[in-house]
């Protein structure tokens, strides 16, 4: 469920007040510890413009070093710090670094029930965070600082009265938090595991972003080189930021900036990448039980696979911004690739000239059209839109009645090329069971879960290896072409040489790096942690890091991510 899908129209006020026991250097320190913690969370759940602007709203000072007198070591509070008396007027509680705040005095906090709080706990589990926030937030109208209560999370005055879908991103990241609270199954931990588990299984569910596509040419979006970093360096389609490519509303004042980049990300030519036809191969052999993929490019369906969920849609189909009609994505592909804005047809030709054309109108921040201009008409109201969807678009059912049915079947969950940060994604590895193993295959570590056996490095070169282990043999991929692929046991053994370096194991643990492996400052910490007395002899994998090679790995600084609603 998006932002969009939430009225907050709640009737009932609510409201906690500081206790008066606090001088106002302590309640600038509680302000300043929450504003804190809720921006470490967005390392976990992308943040949007609007909203990080509101939270930093009145917050004067944020970007000066924090008051080591008053605030910890990690840049927030602790008892010690705050020099409370041993009642304990401030009580560390997770997660994110957040506090509970009492005072000399209680607050003024519903008295929420141990029965009330299971059933809530007991509802989000089960149900998921989308189902919770229909029946806490929209059906029973709970003000959010209410409802976080519940969840010993206390918010202070200043934070009472941001925007309510401030109050929203505040519910979502500790209600996130809850979900993602796992304790990795630890009989499994080796390479070998992960074949065994992937060759046993049987309804395997396979979640997959950007991270299996850039090997085929199509950049990611949100890397230091990816789709937005290029078009806010190049800065040759004059927006203000580089998401209003893809925002709903900018496209309908002014389609042919889309159109006019389309074509570099149009999936026309592209080959799947071996992570495309493993999936085709667990397809094939039975094993798959659906694959979600948060990626655009159509290339699951190229190779073949079925059962597949774009949950960010694709261009695969578009559609009539006026009529609605949906027509196959082949149909508009000679516009796309010639930079052309596509009209629909069936508008054009029933003529359908009683509306008039719409007329240029200004972006957010910046004039595409000069005050002489604004009034010629650029073009009419039946624009075709490929069916991706796009900021400031609503989701369709399929994924959540899809999830309701997946999420007890799953017998392997399979996470390979993403960061897991973009919704609805990164919402469903909260809703399984946590029973069921997870395997995690990505470039770099992905913070806010825990899965039992890590994969870090190159995502082909990782299914390679693990095909090489499976006596699996991936088929050709030909550009635009289906795979016919043989079931697994009909497979002889390849006899070429292993697929690249030999993995290493991360001292005596579940993490694992191959070629190409970014494990940044998370490495380092683990590898701090786990160093008691394991071997690193084995060091023919190349590890990078953006700042520093794997023995004393860096992370660069920390930037806050935006929210993608597609």
């Amino acid at each position: 469920m998006g932002d969009a899908d939430i009225q907050l129209d709640s009737p009932r006020q609510f409201t906690l007040a500081y206790s008066s026991s606090l001088s106002a250097r302590q309640r600038r320190a509680i302000y300043e510890g929450q504003v804190r913690s809720f921006l470490e969370a967005s390392e976990v759940l992308e943040i949007e413009e609007d909203i990080l602007d509101d939270i930093l709203d009145g917050f004067e000072g944020f970007d000066e070093e924090p008051n080591d007198d008053v605030l910890g070591d990690q840049g927030f509070l602790t008892m010690r710090n705050l020099d409370y008396d041993a009642a304990g007027n401030v009580e560390l509680l997770l997660p994110y670094g957040f506090y509970v705040f009492f005072g000399q005095q209680e607050p003024t906090a519903p008295r929420w029930k141990k029965q009330q709080i299971s059933a809530m706990q007991t509802h989000l589990k089960l149900r998921g965070l989308g189902s919770f926030l229909k029946e806490y937030v929209i059906s029973r109208a709970t003000p959010i600082p209410e409802l976080l209560c519940a969840f010993n999370i206390y918010l202070c005055e200043e934070l009472q009265k941001k925007m309510p879908r401030t109050l929203l991103y505040f519910l979502q990241v500790i209600l996130s938090r809850e979900l993602q609270l796992r304790e990795r199954l630890s009989q499994y931990s080796t390479i070998q595991d992960a074949v065994e588990l992937i060759s046993s299984s049987r309804r395997i569910l396979i979640l997959s972003g950007a991270g299996i596509s850039v090997s085929c040419g199509i950049p990611d979006f949100r890397s230091r080189n990816g789709l937005y970093a290029t078009l806010k360096e190049k800065g040759e389609y004059d927006l203000d930021d580089p998401q209003q490519m893809f925002d709903i509303t900018y496209f309908k004042e002014n389609p042919s900036v889309f159109y006019s980049f389309a074509q570099q990300i149009y999936p026309s030519n592209f080959i799947p990448s071996p992570c495309h036809r493993f999936i085709k191969l667990i397809e094939d052999n039975g094993q798959l039980l659906r694959n979600y993929t948060q990626n655009i490019d159509t290339l699951e369906t190229v190779v073949g696979v079925r059962n597949v969920l774009q949950c960010h849609g694709s261009f695969a189909t578009a559609s009539c911004l006026e009529c609605r009609v949906r027509v196959a994505g082949s149909v508009i592909e000679r516009e796309i690739m010639q930079g052309q804005v596509p009209l629909c047809k069936a508008c054009s030709d029933s003529g359908n000239t009683a509306k008039k054309p719409r007329k240029g109108r200004r972006k957010r921040g910046k004039r595409q059209d000069s005050e002489d201009e604004e009034d010629e008409p650029l073009f009419p109201p039946w624009i075709m839109k490929p069916d991706i969807t796009f900021f400031g678009e609503k989701l369709t059912d399929t994924f959540e009645a899809s999830l309701e049915l997946d999420r007890g079947e799953a017998d392997l969950l399979l996470v390979i090329g993403t960061s897991l940060k973009v919704a609805p994604v990164s919402d469903i590895i909260t809703h399984l069971p946590h029973s069921v193993p997870q395997i995690l295959i990505n470039k770099t570590p992905v913070k806010h879960i825990n899965p039992d056996i890590i994969l870090l490095g190159d995502a082909d070169r990782i299914i390679e290896h693990l095909c090489e282990k499976l006596d699996w043999t991936l088929p050709p991929a030909k550009a635009g072409q289906h795979l016919n692929v043989e079931p697994s046991s009909s497979k002889k053994r390849r006899s070429q040489e292993p697929v690249g370096p030999a993995p290493k194991q991360v001292s005596d643990s579940h993490v694992w790096l191959f070629e190409g492996a970014d494990g940044g400052k998370w490495l380092s910490d683990f590898e701090a942690t786990h160093s008691d007395g394991a071997s690193s002899s084995n060091t023919a994998v190349n590890v990078s890091s953006p700042q520093s090679p794997v023995e004393t790995p860096a992370e660069g600084p920390r930037g806050v991510k935006k929210a993608r609603a597609s």
